[in-house]
């Protein structure tokens, strides 16, 4: 397996990608070293080990997880009302934010506008219509020595919460059962006070993170190399102990053997290459720092609108598309070239 090693201030022994030297066994080397690991799998949050890959590909995983597999969120807002001390701009923005738990499989893109073509009218294949509604009254029978805002008055807060999903055409019946509205309802939207109003309709389109980061459907998507550390010589007594104290917990642990304790690595995964052990002149030269330079360890954190799992399944269908648009080129690039190569020869 490839490494390479860490130094106090500088990268030894770098090794190029895994498969940095293409031959016409590549794709029987692929599959049969490649291999994924789950470790972790909750609805918002996934880790999971790929093994025998070279970093392209699992950095195209990542930044399709970021900013190309489509999610819905608020495009168009229609302000009628809005007395509160947010300017108009900034709570358009605020909402834009908001993560909109409906599937985008369900939906189609809008077509580009440009700046002199009016918003159309919603299509129920392409746009979610909500609405927001909310004003501030004082509070006929507040608590007796009441001061806080919650208690002195009503709807002082604009919550997610108060945004309500208005279905049109036959999305009621689409979505039986399935409501759509913010995957949060404890998102502070803005304060009011009594008299204040914000009277809104809000319009959700289907799009990717590339063109705006509201529409990015990972809180974080993240990979790292799995450390690797090998202990050059027996570390014991003291020595071991200060050793251990180097290294974030359970990465290096303590057994008695013959009565005299010594240090052992117990899990490099837990390892956050800080180094620390470099800058003891005694410990330095027990210990080798290093990474495995085809094994990555890769963590998913879903906004909640589909599951981790399902964002990562998504991403690699946008991949696999790229390859298959990239393949239909280069066959038309050949095709073309034979054409032209045929045509010149008959000349």
């Amino acid at each position: 397996m490839d490494k390479f090693y860490l130094d106090t201030h500088a990268i030894i022994k770098p090794v190029g990608g895994v498969y940095s030297e293409p031959d016409s066994k590549y794709l029987e080397k692929f599959k049969k070293q490649f291999k994924v690991k789950l470790l972790r799998s909750t609805f918002d949050q996934l880790e999971f080990d790929m093994i025998g890959v070279d970093a392209s590909i699992t950095n195209a995983i990542r930044r399709i997880l970021l900013a190309e597999v489509p999610t819905m969120a608020i495009e168009k807002v229609l302000m009628y009302d809005n007395t509160s001390i947010i300017q108009d701009e900034v709570l358009a923005h605020r909402l834009g934010l908001i993560p909109i738990l409906a599937d985008p499989r369900e939906f189609e893109f809008m077509p580009p506008l440009d700046e002199e073509t009016e918003w159309p009218e919603p299509d129920e294949n392409k746009v979610i219509v909500m609405k927001l509604k909310v004003r501030c009254k004082r509070n006929p029978k507040p608590p007796e020595g009441a001061t806080t805002p919650s208690d002195l008055y009503t709807d002082a807060l604009v919550m997610t919460s108060h945004m309500k999903w208005a279905p049109i055409g036959s999305q009621a019946k689409k979505f039986e059962g399935r409501e759509i509205q913010p995957v949060n309802h404890d998102i502070l939207i803005a304060k009011l006070r009594p008299g204040q109003e914000i009277d809104a309709v809000l319009h959700c389109v289907k799009g990717i993170g590339q063109d705006h980061a509201k529409f990015s459907p990972v809180a974080t998507a993240s990979y790292r190399l799995l450390p690797d550390i090998t202990l050059t010589k027996p570390v014991t007594g003291k020595l071991a102990h200060r050793l251990k104290k180097c290294f974030p917990d359970g990465v290096i642990e303590i057994k008695t053997e013959e009565g005299e304790d010594v240090a052992y690595v117990a899990d490099c995964r837990r390892d956050t290459s800080s180094r620390e052990v470099l800058r003891h002149e005694d410990l330095k030269d027990c210990v080798k720092l290093g990474k495995k330079a085809d094994h990555f360890i890769f963590t998913v954190e879903s906004t909640g609108i589909l599951s981790s799992k399902q964002l990562v399944i998504e991403a690699i269908k946008v991949l696999k598309e790229k390859c298959q648009q990239k393949l239909r080129k280069l066959e038309h690039v050949d095709q073309t070239n034979a054409q032209s190569h045929s045509n010149s020869s008959s000349h």
